[in-house]
């Protein structure tokens, strides 16, 4: 590179026209306020400080298996779009108290990261920001790196844990917060709520259907169609939005080997990227940060033919449902909304699910009922059917064979089981394992969030619609707020499964094989987040409650490391294997292969494997894409036992200008003595027309 100029970095507008064509939302774009609207704004005041935060989360992108669907065959080779934390603090100026929310593109918050994220916090911060106000979710997509949590089951598919990966995703949440609480200013928060269709199927209508009447009307068609929106306001310009709907993050299939942020992670980078023109890679902070966060999607598929999908048609699919909910909340930006006022408070407890007394006004059948030890059922091993099936030989609903090992032999032994678990049947009593060694969380945590007249439910788990919907009408009932301002916040601060009402239990389909602690879990949630609500409202404090231990030091970690690079005989690291075509027209595809090294030497966490340039009429080349843009693929694979072939590919957008482009990819190589050299390899330039 010394015969030419250096790459500069831009705004990288190159991309953005084609996203935006026959949208028709030129109100989503931020617009420059009036003088009249800024002056207004100011004077009105709303007595928050907000600050927003955007970080890079990316784990491992190759040789690590992915997490979601349960797949020992699902290892990653390479990466479509990188994983990133979004988070918002939220401060009372009046009385001093605050919350942070962080919004992370990951398959689950495990109990790990959260004990991980708070530490640093601590170290930061003192009591800043503790376990009480922090609440951490994640989007769920089913395209990510896994192994790091300390919880033995979910490593299972990634041979034992992964250090790389959960420092990864514990930095990034970490630093996310961190630009959140350095951008704290003056701000009013503006809180909309909408209807979106056709975005999403319920996947467990045999199981939603046995629902009491008041709850199944309440969903005409069986999904949770509302879309809720938390804008961030300065001086009149919408700077940061949260939006919360309902809907699996599984658009992506288990056949794809490719790190991505599925549907969620789409509607977010479009909402920022693609229409703002956030560049991940600069300094400073977005003009713009936007979060898609979920709520109760325990039984919410976007695959609307209920069949799993197929890659690469997959691909389109994740940004078909991404788009749909950019939408629907970008079209809320041109309402005017309630603008918050009033306190912000949250409180956190942790609960032994695993032993509960629930009390009669909970049960529904004006009995006292107890939770029990984990148990999974049979139904959760064959997966769903509808997103993508786990274990062959298993199906949803009735499994005759465990049903009678359950019948004679499990329940036979514990009637105490029985009476929580049954009709499960019963395939591993993990919660016997957990005596040995930590297979599945059962202290967990649940907390309540209140920012003025939003409430948030934050459960570590997969709640249905109606699951959702009776721990929303219990904390709405207490505190006296409007039904569609309580929201479920789902995988929050943990993971524990699955939350099905004991109605929809009965059915044993995937989601109710994997709610763990039986058929009373729901009651007992209930019964906790009626306790947070009951302290919120009277301004008590409540105890913690039993803290989950931390794990750290019993982690397994089975899969070896990166050994060795070396390059194909005759060839060193970084050449060109196949170059691209000298011509290439928008819409095609270009492509370029080199002489690789593994990705795992080097995350490139906040940077980039792969820059698109372009050159300048001066000669300088400009970046205009990087591996974090949904046009360019970065494919992996081993070639021989310690070399690695990389192609990099770049759907051409339909409005790229004509010019002279190339592609380059960054690679790391580790040497036999565990020397990490980084490379750079240079495709030959190529002309768009």
């Amino acid at each position: 590179m010394s015969a030419e100029r250096r790459p500069v970095r831009s705004r990288r507008t190159v991309l953005r026209a084609g996203a935006l064509t026959g949208l028709g939302l030129a109100g989503a774009q931020l617009a420059a306020p009036s003088r009249a609207t800024a002056a207004t704004a100011a004077a009105r005041g709303s007595g928050f400080l907000v600050g927003r935060g955007l970080a890079d989360a990316t784990g491992e992108v190759a040789e690590v298996g992915m997490m979601g669907y349960g797949r020992f065959d699902q290892q990653a080779a390479g990466l479509h779009t990188r994983l990133r934390a979004r988070a918002f603090v939220v401060a009372d100026e009046a009385s001093g108290r605050r919350v942070m929310l962080i919004v992370a593109d990951s398959p689950m918050i495990f109990e790990s990261v959260h004990q991980a994220v708070l530490r640093r916090l601590g170290e930061a911060y003192g009591d800043l920001y503790t376990e009480q106000n922090v609440l951490i979710t994640a989007t769920h997509t089913h395209a990510g790196p896994g192994g790091y949590s300390h919880h033995l089951l979910y490593n299972t598919t990634t041979f034992g844990f992964h250090r790389k990966t959960f420092e990864a995703v514990a930095d990034g949440l970490f630093e996310a917060a961190q630009r959140a609480h350095d951008d704290l200013a003056p701000s009013e928060l503006v809180l909309s709520h909408g209807t979106l269709t056709g975005a999403s199927v319920n996947r467990s209508r045999a199981a939603f259907d046995r629902n009491p009447k008041a709850d199944r009307d309440h969903f005409p068609d069986a999904v949770d169609a509302h879309t809720t929106l938390l804008r961030v306001e300065r001086a009149g310009r919408t700077v940061g939005a949260v939006n919360w709907f309902p809907v699996h993050s599984t658009s992506m299939s288990g056949d794809n080997r490719l790190i991505s942020a599925d549907n969620k992670g789409y509607a977010a980078y479009h909402w920022e990227r693609e229409v703002n023109d956030v560049d991940y890679l600069s300094d400073g902070s977005p003009a713009f940060v936007s979060a898609f966060a979920q709520t109760n999607s325990g039984d919410m598929s976007p695959n609307l033919d209920l069949r799993p999908p197929t890659t690469p048609e997959d691909f389109a699919h994740t940004r078909a449902s991404g788009l749909k909910q950019y939408e629907a909340a970008a079209a809320q930006v041109r309402q005017p909304g309630v603008r918050l006022s009033g306190p912000v408070d949250s409180r956190l407890v942790y609960v032994d699910l695993s032993d509960v007394t629930v009390r009669p006004e909970f049960t529904g059948d004006g009995r006292t009922h107890r939770t029990s030890k984990p148990c999974i059922g049979a139904s959760m091993a064959a997966g769903s059917m509808e997103d993508g099936p786990a274990f062959p030989g298993f199906e949803e609903g009735e499994n005759p064979f465990w049903d009678a090992i359950s019948d004679s032999v499990i329940y036979t032994v514990s009637p105490e089981l029985k009476q929580a678990q049954a009709p499960k049947d019963v395939f591993v009593p993990i919660g016997e394992m957990n005596r040995v060694y930590p297979w599945v969380q059962e202290r967990v945590p649940v907390m309540l969030v209140r920012v003025g007249r939003l409430y948030l439910i934050g459960i570590p788990g997969e709640v249905t619609v109606c699951a959702g919907l009776r721990l929303r009408r219990t904390v709405a009932g207490i505190v006296g707020a409007d039904l569609d301002d309580v929201l479920v916040a789902g995988y929050a601060n943990a993971y524990f499964h699955y939350v099905t009402t004991p109605e929809e239990y009965d059915a044993q389909q995937y989601e109710g094989g994997s709610t763990l602690f039986g058929r009373w879990q729901l009651p007992a949630l209930q019964q906790t987040a009626a306790a947070l609500a009951t302290s919120l409202r009277d301004g008590t404090d409540l105890p913690l409650g039993p803290k989950a231990p931390d794990l750290s030091g019993k982690a397994l970690s089975l899969q070896p490391g990166v050994v060795l690079d070396a390059p194909p005989a005759f060839r060193g690291f970084g050449d060109v294997l196949v170059p691209p075509r000298e011509n290439y027209r928008p819409g095609e595809r270009a492509e370029a292969v080199f002489a690789g090294a593994h990705p795992g030497n080097d995350l490139h966490r906040g940077g980039t494997y792969l820059e698109i340039q372009r050159r300048d009429p001066d000669g300088t080349w400009r970046t205009v894409a990087d591996d974090g843009d949904w046009p360019t693929r970065f494919h992996w694979e081993r070639d021989g036992i310690a070399a690695s072939k990389v192609a990099i590919t770049w759907d051409v957008p339909q409005d790229t200008p004509s010019g002279t482009y190339r592609i380059v990819y960054h690679g790391d190589a580790r040497s036999l003595i565990g020397t990490v050299t980084p490379f750079t390899g240079t495709s030959p330039a190529f002309t768009v027309r």
